[in-house]
């Protein structure tokens, strides 16, 4: 019989109990024991509602108080030392201290999770470092799952991917530590065995990427270790496809093998007829996306390899773990019904995964298929979908579009000339804090206490009031704030034509930060203007530049759930049109200075090498033609959060912004090396201030950044900006923060300070990870 299996179920609950929960911790509302009980109670409704659901094989240590990768950095007690000695297990003070930082210390770096975007945690590496068994979380877990009636499959990154996704500090190579790591997982194993645990799940995600001789050597090592050691292992790939590693994958002495069969369909036959006794598990549910799967179509998929293989080492999974989408549509009661009907979320695709199962198995689900068949085809022919005035206008799109009018040089005179900022002009990403009082009155907006009018007024009184702190301040490019906005994609989405939206829909982004993507169903055009209104509004207010704030068309296709019936390539062109549409509406309306942000371009960048130029062309293409209709004296800034930009220089080079904001201050300047040996030509503004840390940097730190920044690229081109948006933080440590900012800028206009150097990340050669949360 075949197994009906899970990988992951998103941790933060149905209405973001964890993330009410931990912030209550973080402000000394919950003690410590409060926020174990409230894990407890979330890990047994899910585990339950799984076993509840069907499925056989249920993880157990998927769920995190912040992310799984910081938790395999306290199990292997790989504390860094700013955050103090580990006696005995990591404690949660350490462990919350690694995520968000301390007065003292800052915090440990964060970056994406392969091309997600949920956000891990960056191990840090020295020479000489020790390990030793930190934390006992997966055992405790598994033992509580057993104390329910409830037998799970624990789950553990595996240390190859760990060790690969790590910073090296002091030049030590990362899988040199290999052998300093494998006993802490051996002993890991060997108590979970103790335990009564008979399957693992190792995940190993770093086998879909390029990979090199030495990490093909530590994938075998680690392996012969944990067939000697502990219970079977199920050995995890998702987000893509084996390829080359297929060989590597087949030779490793593990009991069983995941496959992502959604991104890599193609893979499934050849494995099931070289598994041998391997266990194979289907990844046929699409874990990375929100619409209903082709249950025909997938068991055709399972059967084929059921037949080839034996059923009985078969199990039907989702590609990956559910982290990546909403808990539960059934919550959803303002979707319409035809809509709700074409989508899954968490819950519905275990039901997904139990339907083939049965299926598989001979049982009779002729009914669901039937449901499930019905679904897909009114989805295909709804008229919903299709705009042919849309698809005609991205069809006529022509290289002339994609071209400002004047190379930058020639745009750098006209905008300066304009603009008539000093040197080291300083700015925000956009955002400012969204506070209690902000998010109370879009709250009674929403649920109509507080009226159109009421409510316009509240925000055009915040803006006038976020516009006056930033001339107190001091600062020389404004923004209005977005106090109107709920989220950087959503805003928008709501009002463009093919978006649909939930009301629960959340998911994790990082640590208690949850974002609620909406979902892009159809042809993408914009019917009105969406930001013109309060740009205008708040330059009236000052005589100083304030930008017109825009999301990028390659982060709106990034951060949704996208349509799966035509190439993204094409959505996201027809974003990138909607987008052009209000560029030029801000122009016209007097705006001097418009920020495109395309956080997620780097995410989206497919993990092989041999995918990317395809990928980079159509996304460079689409933030040109978002940005190209305005005149040269008009500055087009952009702002980006992920790094290792390293690799796709020439790209961002081309994207051609007058002015790109990155994140640079957690990496101590690294990443501005690749800037700086690439020869960027336009300007850039690297972050001074780690906005995702509650600690405020002095004028003093601030300095040394700049002073280093300012000996990579030439000081007539720096800009000087926080790292990211301040949605998330409060207003006495923005407006602390902000004067540093100013006053490290006016410090390096005297002139009398020498640049620091800046060095690469010790021992790769390559820019430090950054994080993003969103601007």
């Amino acid at each position: 019989m075949a197994l009906a299996a899970n990988l992951g179920f998103p941790r933060i609950g149905a209405h973001r109990e964890l993330k009410a929960a931990v912030e209550a911790h973080w402000a000394g509302r919950l003690d410590a024991p409060g926020l174990a009980a409230e894990a407890a109670r979330l890990r047994a409704a899910h585990w339950q509602m799984q076993r509840d659901a069907g499925i056989a094989v249920i993880p157990s240590n998927d769920f995190s108080l912040y992310d799984q990768m910081l938790d395999t950095t306290a199990m292997l007690g790989a504390v860094p030392a700013r955050f103090g000695a580990v006696e005995g297990e990591v404690t949660l003070a350490q462990y919350f201290a690694m995520a968000r930082g301390t007065a003292d210390a800052p915090a440990m770096e964060m970056t994406k999770w392969f091309d997600t975007n949920y956000h891990y945690i960056v191990p840090e590496f020295t020479a000489g470092q020790t390990f030793r068994l930190a934390s006992h979380k997966v055992v405790e877990e598994f033992r509580e799952a057993r104390a329910l009636g409830i037998h799970t499959r624990p789950v553990l990154i595996g240390p190859v991917t760990w060790l690969s996704l790590g910073k090296s500090k002091d030049g030590v190579a990362p899988l040199s530590l290999l052998e300093a790591i494998l006993p802490v997982y051996a002993a890991v194993l060997c108590a979970l065995q103790s335990e009564g645990a008979d399957w693992v799940q190792i995940d190993e995600p770093i086998l879909v990427t390029d990979l090199t001789d030495e990490q093909r050597l530590a994938l075998r090592k680690a392996c012969a270790i944990f067939a000697a050691t502990g219970p079977k292992v199920m050995l995890a790939s998702y987000f893509g496809a084996l390829d080359d590693n297929l060989d590597l994958a087949l030779s490793l002495p593990v009991a069983g093998l995941h496959l992502d069969l959604v991104r890599a369909p193609g893979q499934a036959a050849q494995i099931a007829r070289r598994a041998g006794d391997k266990v194979i598990s289907l990844g046929l549910i699409d874990g990375r996306n929100v619409w209903r799967a082709d249950l025909a179509e997938a068991l055709q998929t399972a059967g084929a390899a059921a037949a080839a293989h034996g059923a009985d080492r078969v199990q039907v999974a989702p590609s990956c773990s559910l982290l990546h989408v909403p808990v539960d549509l059934e919550g959803e009661a303002e979707l319409d019904a035809e809509l709700k009907s074409w989508l899954a979320f968490a819950r519905q695709k275990l039901a997904e995964v139990v339907t083939l199962t049965r299926a598989l198995n001979g049982e009779d689900v002729g009914a669901e298929l039937a449901i499930n068949a019905a679904a897909a085809a009114a989805r295909r022919t709804s008229h919903r979908i299709h705009d042919p005035a849309v698809k005609a206008r991205a069809a006529a799109v022509t290289p002339a579009d994609l071209r400002r009018r004047s190379a930058y040089p020639q745009r750098h005179a006209a905008q300066a000339a304009r603009l008539n900022l000093p040197a080291f002009p300083t700015t925000t990403i956009g955002s400012f804090p969204q506070t209690a009082e902000v998010r109370r009155a879009r709250a009674d907006h929403r649920k109509g206490l507080l009226s159109d009018a009421d409510y316009t007024a509240f925000l055009r009184a915040e803006t006038g009031a976020c516009i006056r702190r930033q001339e107190a301040l001091g600062l020389d490019m404004l923004v209005h704030g977005e106090f109107e906005r709920n989220d950087m994609v959503e805003y928008f989405g709501e009002q463009l034509s093919g978006y649909a939206f939930t009301r629960l829909g959340w998911v994790q982004s990082y640590g208690s930060r949850c974002v609620k993507p909406p979902m892009v169903f159809g042809d993408v055009r914009r019917p009105t203007a969406m930001t013109v209104d309060w740009a205008v509004h708040a330059q009236s207010l000052t005589d100083r530049p304030v930008k017109g704030m825009l999301t990028g068309p390659v982060t709106m296709l990034q951060w949704s759930f996208v349509r799966d019936d035509q190439p993204r390539a094409e959505t996201c062109r027809q974003i990138a049109l909607a987008i052009r549409d209000e560029v030029a509406d801000l122009e016209a309306a007097g705006i001097r200075a418009i920020q495109i942000d395309e956080p997620a371009i780097r995410e989206g960048l497919p993990l092989r090498r041999a995918d990317r130029d395809g990928y980079l062309q159509w996304a460079v293409k689409a933030f040109r033609l978002a940005a190209s209709p305005v005149r040269d004296d008009t500055q087009i800034h952009t702002h980006m959060c992920y790094s290792e930009f390293n690799d796709i220089m020439p790209s961002i080079a081309a994207m051609d912004a007058d002015v790109i904001s990155i994140e640079t201050s957690r990496s101590d300047m690294e990443l501005l090396g690749v800037f700086g040996d690439f020869a960027y030509p336009n300007e850039i503004g690297p972050g001074v201030w780690d906005i995702h840390s509650p600690r405020v940097p002095s004028e003093a730190e601030m300095v040394t950044l700049l002073r280093k920044a300012a000996s990579v690229i030439p000081v007539e081109r720096l800009w000087v900006n926080p790292d990211c948006g301040l949605k998330t933080r409060a207003w006495p440590e923005t407006e602390a923060a902000l004067a540093n900012l100013v006053a490290a800028a006016r410090a390096m206009r005297s002139g009398t300070l020498s640049p620091l150097p800046v060095e690469a990340e010790a021992g790769t050669g390559r820019p430090a990870a950054a994080a993003c949360c969103g601007a």
